[in-house]
């Protein structure tokens, strides 16, 4: 429907005037949309900004405060400081082992006849002399042997005076060529006899009282004792009766795993540590490989001698032996008491002053005795706590 006015002008403002007014209630609705989306995005961002802040301040202050760290005086009084140097790399293998006896030393008594042992002197583990009586043995075949002394004896007397008559008849024409050859040989017979007694009899001690008598064919200590007083032994059981060891040196049986057959050589230098006496290392070498593995435990025996002066030693201790190999090559070393093992890391602690220490990841090659031998993590010259150095990193980790 179009309206007419009166007067055309009037139709021209009334137009102008409202026009106007339609545009600018659309242009405040915009802009008050806009502004409410850009007060949304700026507060946004104002927060976002704060958090951020808010993270790396207290980031900023934990790692002032780790680095600002300083030892107290109470631990610095007891802390080492070790430096990096350069050492011959020296790689080592502990295997387990057992002491025994030096079989070439040892010497078991076995009962040379049947009988009955009495007046035993000595209990095992006493040191005994060589010629020193064990024991007495009271046997019929020690009177048997007494018994074949006599008339042995008795037989050379008798063929000694037929010899020496038959040698007067001869000249005296009485008696023949052939008898005086005979009573010869009569004669060298009971002497043969006599010989062949004598020797029974001192291979069974030389008494002639019917008693045999124990005694240690050398010096040392008594390490097996099979029998007591008034025991029935016999020869044919095959039972020693005593065994001496000296133990002024004493092997010992080391077992080489199949990995490591390859790296034990004659000779190589050990270290023989037992539970015994902790802390103190006997040095060795490797005497012999025996070049089978044993059934049981599939495992290569190698031996070890040591000398065992003041027989601190004892056969079937336990033994941990360390096999040293040297491999003539440098390699940065620091005392071992220095590594700090954390989260399948070895670390260091860098000592620059009480107030600047650093914690350093390193690269372990390996260990050997008080020494550890690195590959990467420090430099030559480099300074490491060796001591408290657990307490110091917890205290930079707290």
């Amino acid at each position: 429907m179009r309206y007419k006015l009166a007067n055309p002008g009037t139709y021209c403002m009334f137009i102008s005037i409202v026009r106007p007014k339609v545009s600018i209630h659309h242009m405040t609705k915009n802009l008050t949309k806009n502004l409410k989306t850009g007060l949304y995005f700026l507060l946004v961002f104002q927060l976002t900004f704060f958090l951020a802040f808010s993270c790396k301040h207290e980031e900023e202050n934990n790692n002032n405060n780790k680095a600002h760290y300083v030892i107290p005086d109470s631990i610095m009084k007891t802390i080492l400081v070790d430096t990096v140097k350069k050492r011959e790399l020296v790689n080592s293998i502990t295997l387990t082992g057992q002491v025994d006896f030096n079989q070439d030393n040892v010497v078991r008594i076995y009962p040379m006849i049947s009988g009955n042992i009495q007046d035993i002197k000595v209990v095992l583990g006493d040191y005994v002399h060589e010629g020193q009586l064990l024991g007495v043995v009271k046997s019929m075949e020690m009177a048997g042997y007494s018994n074949d002394l006599i008339n042995a004896e008795t037989n050379l007397n008798v063929a000694q005076k037929n010899l020496d008559k038959t040698k007067d008849m001869l000249q005296s024409g009485l008696a023949s060529v052939a008898d005086s050859l005979s009573a010869e040989a009569a004669f060298q017979q009971a002497k043969s006899e006599l010989n062949r007694v004598n020797r029974v009899l001192k291979i069974n001690g030389g008494n002639t009282s019917g008693e045999l008598e124990v005694k240690a064919p050398i010096s040392g200590f008594l390490v097996e004792k099979n029998v007591n007083n008034n025991t029935t032994i016999r020869a044919d059981n095959g039972n020693n009766l005593f065994t001496i060891s000296n133990l002024k040196n004493v092997w010992i049986w080391a077992n080489v795993y199949e990995s490591n057959i390859s790296n034990i050589h004659l000779g190589d230098q050990v270290d023989v540590s037992t539970l015994s006496y902790p802390g103190r290392n006997f040095p060795g070498k490797v005497d012999k490989i025996m070049n089978v593995l044993d059934p049981s435990n599939k495992v290569m025996k190698v031996r070890v001698v040591l000398d065992n002066p003041d027989y601190i030693l004892k056969p079937q201790m336990f033994a941990s032996v360390t096999v040293v190999n040297r491999e003539h090559r440098q390699c940065l070393s620091i005392s071992s008491h220095a590594l700090i093992f954390d989260h399948s890391q070895y670390y260091v602690l860098i000592y620059s002053s009480r107030s600047d220490v650093r914690i350093t990841p390193v690269q372990l090659i390996g260990s050997y005795g008080d020494k550890a031998y690195l590959l990467s993590g420090v430099k030559e010259g480099d300074h490491v706590i060796s001591s408290q150095a657990i307490l110091i990193y917890d205290a930079l980790n707290s």
